[in-house]
């Protein structure tokens, strides 16, 4: 019997790498610098991001696409603890974003006088790695009650972030967390990765990720 085999998922990723390029070209023509924020469910990205947001929505006009399969939590406490614009963009059921969803998502958002535009993935710590968003960077966080032991465990999401965030750091005493191995661990998959360490509720090490960033969107501007 004759047979064929479909590269179905390369074919997707291939397409889907393209429309991230496009997007990249339009976001930088805009004059926008966008970061892709991945983390497990529980993980504090919402937190670190408002606590973010008031440090750098002073010097930056600053937009919020947070995605979830369902609900608007997370946007609404965007809005609520910011003030900054924020959407939420609904998956129906998928566990990432795609280049051609946020593009989409970008349509129904007026981004044209934003400096900095970040998007907050469907909670995931394997399927959103594997799609590229037509971010500028992507920013990944890893809590303390999670374990040192993640990079090890899921290598893309470490392998594809600019950036590792430990987060939740003020519950290393409870639980069995070395923040030096992890950040070993972390460098076994990424040697060139940014490592900052933060407790977004205590606004510890938020500013140094700030600061980071702030770097990252001048150089944006002047690119």
């Amino acid at each position: 019997m004759d047979y064929r085999i479909i590269q179905v998922k390369e074919d997707i990723l291939e397409e889907n790498s393209k429309r991230a390029e496009e997007l990249r070209s339009i976001l930088k023509n805009k004059g926008i610098y966008m970061i892709n924020v991945m983390a497990s469910p529980g993980a504090g990205k919402t937190t670190l991001l408002v606590s973010l947001i008031n440090k750098l929505k002073k010097e930056f006009k600053i937009g919020v696409m947070e995605a979830d399969i369902d609900g608007d939590v997370d946007a609404l406490r965007i809005v609520q603890f910011t003030g900054v614009p924020s959407i939420q963009i609904h998956t129906s059921g998928a566990c990432h974003l795609t280049a051609q969803m946020t593009h989409d998502a970008i349509n129904e958002f007026n981004i044209d006088n934003l400096d900095l535009l970040f998007l907050e993935n469907v909670g995931n710590l394997v399927c959103p790695a594997e799609f590229d968003t037509g971010s500028n960077i992507n920013m990944m966080l890893l809590s303390v009650p999670e374990g040192d032991d993640k990079p090890l465990k899921y290598p893309l999401m470490f392998e594809v972030s600019n950036i590792a965030v430990i987060t939740k750091l003020d519950t290393k005493e409870i639980f069995d967390f070395d923040v030096d191995r992890c950040q070993q661990n972390i460098h076994m998959r990424n040697k060139d990765a940014k490592i900052f360490e933060v407790c977004a509720l205590k606004d510890q090490g938020v500013d140094e990720l700030a600061s980071y960033i702030t770097t990252l969107v001048k150089e944006n501007k002047h690119a």
